[in-house]
């Protein structure tokens, strides 16, 4: 794995390089987002303020409803009747801080990230990608991507302008307009 500087500056030749070749026009961007399940298992999940794992808050919940010695069975019976009430204010993975508790397209809940992805509308070439919470929405998020994906293009203007001064640069220089 590599680090995030040396990603953001693998990115940025290569959208370096899809500029000098006429590649990118970045006058039109279109963002996409798609939630990832997260490598990190649902029943690893710990509260933030105890660190009490999931099993171990079953086993409370379960004890305080009269089951004094709760088997394996009678905490997944337990954990279906009752109502999920889980936030991601309230429980985190101990593994990998920024998965989110996320209901999927297919209903089940997961640990989750969402990725972003600004496109060039005129070229098909991806100008910037982030990394959002899983439990925010598109509208919520989207701003940053634009953003980021607006800087990228006001960096390759601002490098066209200075390696040639004398000629019409093939990036917009009016900035992206989001679609």
């Amino acid at each position: 794995m590599i680090d995030l500087d040396t990603h953001r500056e693998v990115f940025g030749w290569v959208l370096s390089l899809l500029a000098d070749r006429g590649l990118l026009k970045g006058k039109r961007i279109a963002i996409d987002a798609t939630t990832l399940e997260a490598n990190a298992a649902m029943r690893s999940i710990e509260r933030r303020d105890t660190g009490q794992s999931y099993e171990e808050f079953l086993v409370g919940l379960a004890k305080a409803s009269g089951i004094e010695t709760p088997t394996r069975e009678d905490l997944a019976r337990f954990d279906r009747k009752r109502k999920k009430r889980m936030s991601n204010q309230e429980w985190q993975s101990p593994s990998d801080d920024d998965a989110r508790i996320t209901k999927m397209k297919d209903g089940r809940t997961h640990l989750a990230h969402k990725a972003e992805h600004a496109v060039d509308l005129d070229t098909g070439a991806v100008v910037a990608v982030t990394l959002q919470g899983a439990d925010l929405g598109d509208t919520t998020t989207l701003d940053q991507t634009l953003s980021e994906a607006g800087m990228a293009v006001a960096e390759l203007v601002e490098r066209e302008a200075e390696l040639r001064p004398e000629e019409q640069p093939k990036v917009n220089v009016e900035g992206s307009k989001r679609w």
